[in-house]
């Protein structure tokens, strides 16, 4: 039997290994490349592929270039102009660093870098394979400042990874879909991509509202461009923005979700799961949100070297981060006005894309800025859901006829505003109410409006009241981990805010005292120990309110005004006026919208009128 000696291993195999965390297929060529690309300041890049990269990629830009006698070091690994002490990687933000990516690639292919910097008077060109850059030579080139790198023959000398590649149209499905995420973090930069010497796109620098749009257009189509609305917030050191794509427009797939931590793409599951909690009161059923988020933090509160690869971020503080960027989302939901409703046109193609496939209705709910469920502590004790609760429940279902009076009481004088739904005319088939504004003509669908109308209402007045729970006849017993326990018993104070008394009876056993009032008839031990799962996960749960939110949404339902109920001109008027002054109100709690405004332009191309 020999005995296995430790050795150390060759250079290039040590390359080839590290390819197997940075190449995996030919878009991670084009991701380094790129990031490179953004790294040396580049205002154009040009990417150009062969055979969706199994034969060459070439990216190309006009960045600070390379000097001639730095080529062959920038195909060494470990050799890096980014960093040069530890100090500097827990500040960094370029988005490569480890001096890896060109030894990598350049390890499983056959590669070629030209480059001139900006002092220089010519280019320099390498061309390596196999990573091999003994005896090459560095030879001059005429070409103009900036960089470009071309790969080809990816996996030439390692088959076995050829094996796993996809089909030419996946593997270029990637890489266009990488430069489009890219291109929606840097609009100052021009983008262009070419796929067996054709234009695919080109995306011009975008510095004005107009172009951005445009831009925005290209990538997400007309559907996000129109339907979405633009937020930011900060705090201290901590900065979030975006576009927000209203709940009309939401998926099936969550493929229309970017993030962004300090311009660089992530995938992280506490934005993702901040971004869920903020939409999950106007989303239907398991509808996914389309949005664009930015978040912009200091470079020693987040680290980025977690992964070869650099998808994944780590926040030091990831309960702030979290919550900081759910209030901020939801808060800008919760301010959509009937200005940003939906229209005909966007309507005409939610109808259309629905009948072209099977998946749920392409529409969703508008978003809640209810607090969160902070109680005072003569609320907390409560048995029972108090009276008043009940009462003002009936209040804000009570016939509308007792709202038109009081309206029409308090109606102004001023006849030369026009609210900005306008005043009803009539209303259709027992449905519809039509009414007619500034823009041209409008039309609700009653039940739906009330329903979101009512539902608000009674947040409220459930938010005022707080969350009210009630002694169970027989305990209920929990088993759970230790870590759960040891959690449940570091938050009770936080459960009992949201309606549980619970108390750590053995070292894993758990006793269910108290349960929210509201929820009857729920498994209360699952729901606890999903509490308990999203503390140790995010930090905090939203379970409860989402449960709590669920029946007064049934209470709302069966509360509003159902079809065929004949209104008068006053009462409808009162409907109208309740959306415009209550939050979230474009769509019913079911994701149906609200109502839509017919513009004028619309009905003149409709009836073909100035053509």
């Amino acid at each position: 039997m020999t005995e296995n000696t430790i050795k150390i291993l060759p250079s290039q195999l040590v390359n080839q290994i590290a390819a197997g965390e940075v190449v995996e297929r030919p878009v991670s060529i084009v991701k380094e490349l790129v990031e490179n690309s953004l790294d040396a300041n580049a205002s154009q890049i040009v990417v150009k592929i062969e055979q969706g990269g199994f034969k060459s990629i070439e990216v190309s830009d006009n960045g600070n270039g390379i000097a001639g006698n730095q080529l062959a070091l920038a195909l060494s690994r470990h050799a890096t102009s980014k960093i040069a002490s530890f100090a500097d990687l827990t500040a960094i933000n370029q988005f490569g660093f480890r001096g890896e990516a060109l030894p990598s690639i350049a390890s499983v292919a056959r590669l070629t870098l030209t480059s001139q910097a900006a002092t220089a008077e010519m280019g320099n060109q390498i061309v390596t394979e196999g990573g091999d850059v003994n005896g090459c030579e560095v030879v001059p080139i005429a070409r103009r400042q900036g960089t470009t790198v071309t790969v080809k023959d990816l996996f030439f000398n390692v088959p076995a990874r050829r094996k796993f590649l996809k089909t030419e149209r996946t593997e270029f499905s990637h890489i266009q879909q990488f430069l489009h995420r890219i291109a929606l973090a840097r609009f100052d930069v021009e983008f262009m991509l070419e796929h067996n010497a054709k234009t695919i796109f080109h995306f011009p620098q975008a510095h004005h509202e107009s172009e951005l749009r445009a831009r925005l257009q290209k990538i997400l189509g007309t559907a996000f461009a129109e339907q979405n609305i633009s937020f930011s917030k900060k705090i201290e050191n901590i900065a979030v923005s975006g576009w927000l794509g209203l709940p009309t427009i939401s998926r099936s797939q969550p493929d229309m979700q970017y993030c962004y931590v300090n311009g660089r793409v992530v995938r992280d599951k506490t934005l993702s799961h901040a971004m869920r909690q903020a939409y999950n009161d106007v989303l239907y059923q398991d509808r996914q949100p389309c949005y664009i988020l930015y978040l912009d933090i200091a470079t020693e509160k987040v680290d980025v070297n977690v992964h070869p690869a650099k998808h994944e971020v780590r926040f030091r503080d990831q309960r702030l981060i979290h919550d900081f960027v759910y209030v901020a989302v939801k808060q800008a939901l919760a301010e959509l006005s009937p200005k940003t409703a939906t229209n005909l046109a966007e309507h005409q193609r939610q109808l259309r894309d629905d009948k072209g496939g099977n998946s749920p209705p392409s529409v969703a709910v508008n978003t809640t800025t209810q607090p969160r469920l902070n109680l005072s502590a003569d609320n907390r004790s409560s048995v029972a859901m108090s009276r008043d609760f009940y009462r003002q429940v009936a209040e804000h279902i009570q016939p509308f006829a007792e709202h038109a009076e009081a309206n029409n009481i308090n109606k102004t004088n001023d006849d030369t505003v026009m609210p900005p739904l306008g005043e009803a005319v009539c209303q259709v088939h027992g449905v519809y109410i039509v009414a007619l504004n500034t823009a041209g003509l409008v039309l609700v669908d009653m039940h739906a409006a009330h329903e979101r109308i009512t539902y608000e209402h009674l947040k409220a007045a459930h938010c005022k009241q707080g969350v009210h729970s009630q002694s169970l006849l027989v305990p209920e017993m929990l088993e759970v981990s230790e870590k759960e326990a040891d959690v449940c018993e570091s938050h009770t104070e936080t459960l009992q805010e949201i309606g549980f008394g619970v108390e750590r009876v053995g070292l894993c056993s758990l006793r269910i005292k108290r349960v929210p009032s509201l929820l009857k008839g729920i498994d209360h031990s699952r729901l606890l120990a999903d509490v308990l799962s999203d503390f140790i996960e995010h930090g905090t749960s939203e379970r409860i309110a989402n449960n709590i939110n669920e029946v007064l949404s049934t209470m709302a339902c069966h509360g509003a005004i159902r079809a065929n109920r004949k209104l008068s001109v006053d009462e409808m008027n009162v409907i109208l006026r309740d959306i415009e002054s209550t939050e979230r109100s474009g769509q019913c709690n079911h994701g149906r919208p609200t109502w839509l405004q017919i513009s004028m332009d619309q009905l003149d191309k409709l009836f073909k009128r100035g053509q």
